[in-house]
Order: structure tokens, then sequence, then C-alpha cells
């Protein structure tokens, strides 16, 4: 079992999403999150005044999959999310050590789905 945590562009988040879901990948939790990479912000004119931005806008999507979607969740993230521009996001794959579905109680891969 893997935990996907994938930073992404706003506007690619439809196209991202349409990618897992043809890929069969439904279970995935989005949180609007504020960062910065290398492009480290960008600044804003505000009433004249020139302001440094120092966080942007960013989609965080996670994503709890049993190993054998792994390869297919990555690939569905970089199609829908790149455009070969800086600030593309990144993609981060931990292990999963134990899933414990509530309603059930059912654990391991069998609560993933």
């Amino acid at each position: 079992m893997k935990y996907i945590i994938a930073i992404i562009q706003p506007d690619r988040l439809d196209e991202v999403m349409q990618r897992l879901e043809e890929r069969e990948i439904h279970l995935v939790t989005v949180t609007s999150v504020m960062g910065r990479g290398r492009q480290k912000g960008v600044a804003t004119v505000y009433r004249s005044h020139k302001e440094a931005g120092t966080l942007l806008r960013k989609m965080k999507l996670e994503i709890a999959v049993n190993s054998e979607f792994v390869k297919s969740a990555v690939d569905a993230i970089i199609e829908g999310g790149r455009t070969g521009q800086v600030g593309d996001g990144k993609i981060f794959v931990l292990n999963l050590d134990e899933v414990i579905r509530i309603r059930t109680g059912e654990t391991g891969a069998v609560a993933i789905g």
C-alpha cells in the first residue's frame, strides 16, 4: 500500500482528476493549499505598489492506493498536471503501513477499496 501526495497547479486539477478517473482511481482527497518552490512566489501590484508574493495557490491531492495502482496513479498525475513550466508541482510516494475503514473495521488493502 502506498500514500501518494501530489502538489499541482490549480488550473490542472480537472485534467488530473479526469486522468485518475480514466484509470479507475476514485478515492482522492483534494485540499487548496499555499506554497512555493523554485519560483519563490510572484510579485503583484496592489494600489500601484509592487508587493512581493511569497506563496502561490496550489492544490494538494492525497491518494491511498494498493501497490498495483501506484504507477497508474503517478502517470495520471504527470499527464494531467504537466505544462512544462516551472511550478508544475511534485509527487511524493510514501509507504502506507496500515489503513482502517471506520465503518466496517476492515484493514489493509481491502480497506482502500
